[in-house]
Formats: C-alpha cells, structure tokens, sequence
C-alpha cells in the first residue's frame, strides 16, 4: 500500500478551519473580546476558539423569548469544563470547584459522562477570574473542549487494584503529553507574557496549525468492567492483565457516538479492536493515531469530520496499516479480555491498603442542593474531613474514595445527616439512568433531557414495579439533541430529542457497551413513550431467559433488528 490511496475528502474547507487557521496558535481576538465592556457575549469566531481554552458560551434558553420582546440581547453566559484525567480530584479542588460555582456560576456542579466538572451560568467578566482560581487549585480547562484530544478517561477507582492504580497513571500521562503546545492559554487567561516566536521552533509538533478536524476522544476500560464505554472512543485502550499484572492493552480505533437527525451519511460507530501493544508503547500508538486523523480526516464537512468516518472511508485495515507504517513497528495479536457490564457499583467498597471507596449515584450528575436533599452541602462537609479522593465515574456519579477505617465512621455520619445515598432505595433502572445538560443552556438541544429524564422514570417505574422489575439494570439513556453526549446510541433504552416534548426511541443495544441500539419509534411524546414501554417490559418479565438482558431480549423476539456495525444503523 502506498501513500496515495490514502488522501483527505475534497471539498472547501469549512469556516472553523479559517478560523483555526488565523487565530494564530488560539489566540484570535479572544483577549479583546473578553474585556469589551458592551456585550455579555464575544463574536461566533472566537467562540470557536473558546472551546480549545474548555469553554463555550450559551445563553438561557428560558429567558430568550422574554429578553427578545424587551430588545435585550441573549442572557448569555459561559459554560466551563475541567480537564481531569480519570475523574480525580482532591477533596481541596472539590471546594474550590463548589465556591466557584457559588461565587461565579448558577450555584451547581455538573458531573460529566468524560468524568469531569462543567460549571454554567458564568458571565463574561468573572472567566479570567474562575479560570485563574481553577488553575490555582492544581486544575485546569486546556483542551476540555475544541479540536485536539480531550479528557482521557479511565477507570475511576485507582484503589481497587494495583493495575487499576497503573492504568490511571497512563491515563494522566497520556492526557498532558497530548495537550496542545501554544500558550495561548497561559497568555490569555494566567497572564503569562507573550515571548516571540522563533520561526525554526513549531508550535504544534503534533497538531499542526490547524489543530484536528474535529475532536478526538480516549478512553482505556479494565476488564470485566467497560464503565467507560471504551468502544465509544475514536481510540479505546483496553487492559490486558494476567497474573495480576498489567501486561498492555488492545487499541481499538474509529468509535463515536453523534449523528445528525435525517443524515445517513452520519452514524454513531463502535472501535473496533485492532493489536495489541505494551503500556510504554501507548503514547507512540495515541499520536500516529491523532496525526492519521490530522491529516486524513474530512475538513470540509464537519458533520463528517470524526475519526469514525475516517476509518471506515479508508478502511479499518488500511488504517492500521498506515498507523504501523507511522510507529515503524508493528501492533501484536489483541489478547483475548471480557466485558460483563458498563455501570457503577454502588455503596461501600474495600479497596488497596484498607481503604474504602463509597460510590455515590448523582441523578443526572446534577451536584446541587434541593429541598429535602442537600446533596452539594452534604459532600462540602464531607471534603473538609475527606482526607483522599474524590473521583468523577464515566456514568455521572461520584466515589468518595481512599477512606481510612478511622474516617469512615464520621464519614459514614456525614452521610447519613445530609441523605446522601448510594440510590438503593431507587429501581435499577434510575441508578443506570444517564442524561445530557440540554435545556436551558445547551445552544444544540432541541428538547430536554436532564430536567426530563427523572420525571418520565419515576411513570416507568410504575410499569417496572407492577412487572416485577425493580431490581433489574437496564440501561437508559436521554439527550436533547443526536450530538451523543450522554453516549445515547449505547443505551438499551434511549431517547433522541427532536423537538420539544418529543423523542425519537431506540432499543437493543448490548448491556456491556458492545452493540449499538436501533430506531424503534420515530417522534414520539411521553404518552407513546409510556404506552411502548408497557407492552416492552411486559413481554421481558414474562419471555426472558435467565440472566438475559434487555436489550438481548428486544433482538431476540424480533422487535427490533441488531445493529451490527454503524454503517448499519439506520437500515
């Protein structure tokens, strides 16, 4: 094979690569526009560039109507996410992130399903402000967003294992040997001085002046748990140990969850496993991957831009072929692994050393305080006694985790005075429930999710309890739009906003992250929702096999037909 069959689509580049291309390295008018004292809001272009320094700006959804009649600009505002590799904070960086979130955003934490913080509601004049604080705690937001490699994610207790331990540790290796070099960031934000640029130096050894396509997602999962969807990365990392030692991982390339509704041509895909390499060999095998997709991927449609279509427009073989042509040595024979699940484990667990993790379910990963419910208080208190970790799972939920035996009990009061809970008393298919921001501040959502989602279970709980079913894991999932935040295509249950109050269903994908759903139901409002769900999971509890789940069962009684690869998926 040589190098040309191998070339980009064809085609005018799209109005984000002019961008890239004259912000020089990030930069843009972004130091400008954020002290124009005139608007809340900055121009489209260097909001583009935004998202490279972990921000977008949004607006309240709930007041545009009202602000519009009285000629008002948007109530506009920034959304901020953190880069935390493997979901880990300290308790300290847990209470800067709750006063910031008091002092300068909507008094709300939001847990993200890539293991990270994400603050709203902050205004203009306090970024520069909330980023130096975040910075100050150890933290940053380079990259959280925009076109380069974003949070990396991992299995988010360290302390179950040693292999558990190591995998985090590459996790965090990899995700800031692969951030971006410019230092617009410091420049525009820690107010580090500009140096002159020395023309014989590059900037973005890896990246390039233009930066990626699009963004690039990775994720490595520990067998027998996929909690992090690994399939769901442009590149997954799958642990490989034996004799309780991690000898490596199976690269899996090209997954991706969005699409846009009415085009074929955009699909959610799965990775698919291509080798096998050793620990020290994954940075090499991360960058000649970005740089295939920097160089190969389509830069004029953006829709089309993700590693995904790469992949399958090449060709899965012709791209391993060029990734071992790049590292100069070749991938060995994947191994074999299994997956068993892709959710949490709840409640109290013992760890390394006599440790103690307690994992924490956070409906929608909304950390907030609500009447009856003082969940941010309750976890403030906690971080103040807590001397170990905090750690963000990939499913929204949170572990108090590393407890010695002697702060356990007062941890164990802490909460029980605030309510804090592991979601026992809830169904299982709530404590497996995910969901999207969406309204009122995602600017794509076209209908609501996190707001949504917990009222329409608690009416299928109903139907879940009258089946007998409360206790079986079903995996549901919500967004406001097909973007794929919450990884929707993976849920054996899912909803796909089209418009307010309505959804498109899917049904059938596998319980442990490996088989992406089908349409079922075009359109639909709750009162269809309701009426499917009845004769769904009636026929489950009355024609299921022993220890089959859900989405198996849809596929075997014919209700809806596997999705065996993405290609497929609207078929």
């Amino acid at each position: 094979m040589g190098n040309q069959i191998l070339k980009a689509p064809e085609g005018k580049p799209s109005d984000v690569e002019r961008i890239k291309e004259e912000s020089d390295y990030l930069r843009g008018t972004l130091k400008e526009s954020m002290l124009e004292p005139l608007s809340a809001g900055i121009s489209d272009d260097d909001n583009r560039l935004m998202k490279f320094h972990g921000s977008y700006l949004q607006d309240d959804r709930d007041l545009r109507n009202e602000r519009q009649k009285q000629k008002l600009e948007p109530a506009y505002q920034f959304m901020l996410r953190v880069r935390m590799p493997g979901g880990v904070a300290t308790p300290d960086q847990w209470l800067v992130m709750d006063e910031l979130a008091d002092k300068y955003g909507n008094g709300t934490l939001k847990l993200t399903t890539r293991q990270t913080f994400q603050m709203h509601g902050i205004l203009k004049w306090n970024m520069k402000k909330t980023i130096q604080a975040i910075h100050a705690s150890l933290l940053d937001t380079i990259a959280a967003c925009g076109d380069v490699n974003r949070n990396v994610m991992c299995n988010p207790n360290p302390y179950k294992s040693d292999v558990h331990l190591e995998v985090y540790e590459w996790a965090k290796k990899l995700s800031n040997d692969l951030l971006p070099r410019t230092r617009a960031y410091h420049e525009l934000w820690l107010d580090e001085e500009k140096v002159a640029s020395t023309p014989d130096v590059e900037v973005e050894p890896m990246y390039g002046p233009l930066y990626l396509p699009r963004k690039f997602k990775i994720g490595i999962a520990v067998p027998p748990s996929n909690d992090i969807d690994v399939y769901s990365q442009d590149l997954g990392l799958i642990a490989i140990v034996e004799d309780g030692k991690l000898i490596g991982f199976n690269v899996a390339i090209g997954g991706g969850m969005g699409m846009t509704h009415g085009d074929k041509a955009t699909y959610p895909q799965l990775a698919k496993v291509i080798g096998f390499c050793k620990p020290e060999q994954i940075y090499d095998v991360a960058e000649k991957t970005i740089t295939i997709q920097r160089d190969y991927g389509n830069r004029s449609v953006r829709k089309n831009a993700r590693f995904k279509y790469t992949v399958d427009r090449l060709g899965l073989e012709t791209v391993k072929e060029e990734l071992e042509n790049r590292l100069g040595w070749k991938l060995e024979e994947a191994k074999p692994f299994h997956f068993d699940s892709n959710g949490d484990r709840y409640g109290w667990e013992k760890g390394l050393n006599g440790k103690w993790h307690f994992t924490l379910f956070v409906q929608g990963g909304r950390v907030a305080d609500y009447d009856g419910y003082k969940l941010k208080t309750g976890l403030r208190e906690i971080a103040k006694i807590h001397k170990g970790d905090i750690r963000l799972t990939a499913n929204q939920n949170l572990i108090i985790a590393n407890v010695s035996a002697q702060k356990k009990k007062k941890i164990i009061e802490l909460i029980e005075q605030y309510g804090l809970t592991d979601g026992a008393h809830y169904s299982a298919l709530r404590r497996s429930s995910m969901s999207c921001v969406a309204l009122p501040t995602c600017g794509l959502a076209m209908a609501e999710a996190e707001r949504y989602l917990p009222q329409l279970i608690e009416k299928v709980e109903e139907i879940i309890d009258e089946n007998g079913l409360r206790e079986e894991e079903i995996t549901i999932r919500m967004t406001g739009c097909p973007n794929g935040c919450a990884r929707p295509a993976l849920g054996e249950i899912a909803f796909i906003g089209k418009s307010v109050g309505k959804y498109n269903m899917y049904l059938g994908a596998a319980f442990d992250g490996s088989r992406l759903n089908k349409i079922y139901r075009e359109n639909i409002g709750e009162e269809d929702i309701l009426s499917e769900l009845r004769v769904l999971l009636s026929r489950y509890a009355k024609e299921r096999e022993d220890g089959e789940h859900f989405g198996d069962f849809v596929i075997r009684a014919g209700i809806i037909k596997a999705t065996t690869d993405g290609t497929n998926y609207h078929d």
